[in-house]
């Protein structure tokens, strides 16, 4: 089986005994704050394997543990850099616990740092699936905006785009829940076939192109909405 190292698995050279050191946040030889190791990933700051589904519970205990550990409190007297050190740690701890404490932008994160976030043009197109409700939402759309300028009635409208607007959302839940259960595969796969894991990690990054359209869709019509 293959495995699936992290970044904090790596020995690290403390820079002020020079010593190697397991530890990731102090030297096991002289105690002092470490700097943030180089290319570390979120997960391994909070020293965790790259799960998607991960204890909340656990990881704001953890979270709240190191930030009492880095604060800025408690390098008052210590030397320049440790001071440095202990912002520059914080900062990248406060980043890293609002990236996975959210589940879409932990998915994204992960697939980013696996090299397998793929964005661009294809994820502005219309889904072939929606091509007829995605065009009648556009003149549904355009004909608010024409009515709104020339003074007409715009309750029929109204109805219909905020109908429009509930179908989507729908369809945005259902996207979720597929991007759900993307994520127990990927946990599952864990330490498996690397195969296996690109072809989840494909799965998971199409459903976050289809969710990102979808919901861009739906604030569309909240914003034309919310001017009438």
């Amino acid at each position: 089986m293959n495995t699936v190292p992290t970044s904090a698995e790596a020995p690290l050279v403390c820079w002020n005994c020079h010593e190697r050191t397991l530890g990731t946040v102090f030297c096991s030889s002289c105690g002092k704050l470490l700097e943030l190791p180089q290319g570390i990933d979120y997960f391994a700051l909070f020293e965790m394997p790259r799960r998607l589904w991960i204890d909340m519970s656990s990881l704001e205990q953890k979270f709240l543990q190191l930030s009492w550990k880095l604060h800025p409190d408690n390098f008052v007297n210590a030397s320049e850099q440790e001071r440095e050190l202990s912002l520059e740690r914080s900062s990248e701890l406060n980043d890293a616990y609002r990236t996975l404490r959210e589940p879409v932008a932990r998915v994204e994160y992960l697939l980013a740092i696996e090299g397998e976030r793929k964005e661009g043009e294809k994820k502005q197109q219309a889904l072939p699936e929606l091509l007829e409700e995605v065009f009648e939402l556009n003149e549904s759309l355009d004909e608010l905006r024409e009515a709104k300028a020339s003074g007409a009635d715009l309750a029929g409208l109204k109805a219909r785009l905020e109908a429009a607007a509930k179908s989507f959302q729908e369809k945005l839940g259902d996207v979720d829940g597929k991007l759900q259960a993307a994520a127990h595969e990927w946990d599952a796969a864990l330490g498996g076939e690397r195969a296996t894991r690109e072809r989840i990690m494909g799965r998971l990054n199409e459903l976050l192109n289809r969710r990102s359209y979808i919901r861009n869709l739906v604030a569309n019509v909240a914003k034309e909405l919310a001017e009438v």
